[in-house]
């Protein structure tokens, strides 16, 4: 791993797969991830795809700077519009392929939207376009796990600083003023292809957050996995990245923008929780 100092805090990257592949892929984790959290998927995404992958742990996470206080509603826009930039800048990233999960695939969106530099292509992984329900239910629930049970211990292995990983990320999504938060403006600004990902089964958001992408969006693809949850890239990876390596060949080919979805009925792979 590396660090980089970035919007006066310390961020840890690392980057993965062959420096001499041109192109980028930028890895935006979810609301309790990091570089560690992702695993072996950046190593096997840069090998399926031929593209060098950065992965980082925003401000919170990881081996990154705690947060200094607690975050604020606009929490995703800051990290989309004033902290990627920079970090991008940084690393001399150019025109990247953005893919995000969850928190990391709104904050990808917003950047995408907000037309503030080149963006090759977007893949959303459970994106979150605005609050529902079934999502502050889970949320709620991380809570009493986070209190009760082993879950701090386990984000421990992960995180410097545990409870301001998950005290940054549950507490503003269950303060009453981020009922409110909505990305969708950025969704019709965005000019660049975007594939946008969900299971069948995700517990923190209904299928509605990826049918208002591909409506709002000027060229959307979109993948609904069946038997599968929150986290697409853990629960089918294989489907996941062939996806992926379409995608972003793709992105290299003329082709006409393009709406459409279907469901995929495989079974899930195995794979370790948190």
């Amino acid at each position: 791993m590396a660090f980089a100092r970035v919007a006066n805090r310390t961020i840890e990257y690392e980057w993965f797969g062959d420096a001499r592949r041109a192109g980028s892929i930028v890895l935006l984790h979810e609301g309790l991830g990091s570089v560690a959290l992702w695993r072996d998927f950046p190593r096997r995404l840069a090998a399926t795809t031929g593209r060098r992958v950065l992965a980082y742990s925003r401000q919170g996470y990881g081996r990154s700077d705690p947060l200094s206080g607690p975050r604020t509603v606009d929490f995703m826009h800051v990290e989309a519009l004033e902290v990627l930039p920079r970090l991008l800048d940084r690393l001399g990233v150019v025109a990247p392929v953005l893919l995000g999960h969850s928190d990391g695939a709104s904050i990808a969106l917003v950047h995408a939207g907000a037309g503030i530099r080149p963006v090759r292509g977007v893949v959303v992984l459970a994106p979150h376009v605005f609050v529902e329900d079934v999502s502050l239910e889970s949320i709620r629930r991380a809570k009493h796990a986070f209190e009760t049970t082993d879950l701090r211990a386990r984000l421990a292995r992960y995180h410097d600083d545990p409870d301001s990983a998950f005290r940054g990320w549950n507490d503003i999504w269950l303060d009453p003023a981020f009922a409110v938060w909505n990305i969708e403006k950025f969704l019709p600004e965005i000019a660049c292809p975007v594939l946008a990902v969900q299971g069948t089964d995700d517990e923190y958001g209904t299928m509605e957050q990826i049918d208002r992408i591909g409506r709002q969006c000027r060229d959307a693809r979109l993948l609904k996995l069946e038997r599968c949850g929150h986290s697409p890239h853990r629960d089918r990876p294989d489907t996941v990245l062939e996806a992926v390596r379409e995608f972003v060949g793709g992105l290299d080919r003329e082709v006409e923008p393009v709406r459409r979805g279907f469901v995929c009925g495989d079974p899930p792979d195995d794979h370790d929780g948190l």
